[in-house]
């Protein structure tokens, strides 16, 4: 094996330096993502409003219920993050919000404990990746506003919907709903439904 040469150290050096920076950069991010959390959870114990949105969140970290016990929380905002679900514990150390924004974030589906928030008034799923109407957001006992836009929705449960006993709005525009739920949803009565216009159909448009 030969001896290391000159270049080869001083690429190494280099690299190894390249790494400290990086991480110097990872490490210095982090922390302000932690004080920027902090803070808007000292902000919340005065107003009840806690205010997560864009702090790069990956989840709820387990400082904020704990920074938040002695706080009747009445909204929760966490859009603008990378969260992919909500933990079932939310809906007991939270249970007296009466809005909740998960908007821009990476959920998929959501915890059937959300059904405990007696208080819940407004829910925003929009600018997710649901591909089905949570049937949770139908029991929320006085859930009025649900915003589910802008997902990858092809399933909703109609009938369940109907019965949801508070409910009044629900945002399912730019959703790539089939046309049989679509049409189910037109025509649903008693809760106002904002959809995208239908997109025909290929097959719709060949003569027989």
């Amino acid at each position: 094996m030969r001896p290391p040469q000159t270049e080869d150290v001083q690429q190494v050096s280099q690299e190894q330096g390249e790494r400290n920076v990086a991480m110097a950069v990872c490490v210095q991010l982090a922390g302000r993502a932690i004080i920027r959390v902090v803070s808007r959870c000292e902000e919340a114990q005065d107003n009840c409003n806690l205010d997560l949105s864009e702090c790069q969140l990956m989840q709820i970290p387990d400082a904020v219920y704990h920074l938040m016990r002695h706080t009747e929380l009445k909204r929760c905002d966490l859009s603008g993050n990378v969260i992919t679900k909500i933990p079932p514990k939310f809906a007991v150390k939270f249970s007296l919000i009466t809005e909740l924004n998960l908007s821009h974030n990476q959920m998929s589906k959501l915890p059937e404990e959300l059904a405990e928030l007696q208080a819940l008034e407004r829910l925003d799923i929009s600018h997710n990746t649901f591909i089905a109407l949570p049937l949770v957001a139908c029991q929320i006992p006085q859930l009025k506003r649900l915003l589910a836009n802008n997902n990858f929705i092809i399933d909703v449960n109609v009938e369940k919907l109907r019965q949801a006993p508070a409910l009044e709005f629900v945002d399912l525009q730019s959703n790539p709903l089939p046309s049989r739920v679509h049409e189910l949803l037109s025509n649903l009565t008693g809760i106002r439904i904002e959809l995208s216009p239908r997109q025909v159909e290929d097959w719709e448009n060949l003569y027989v």
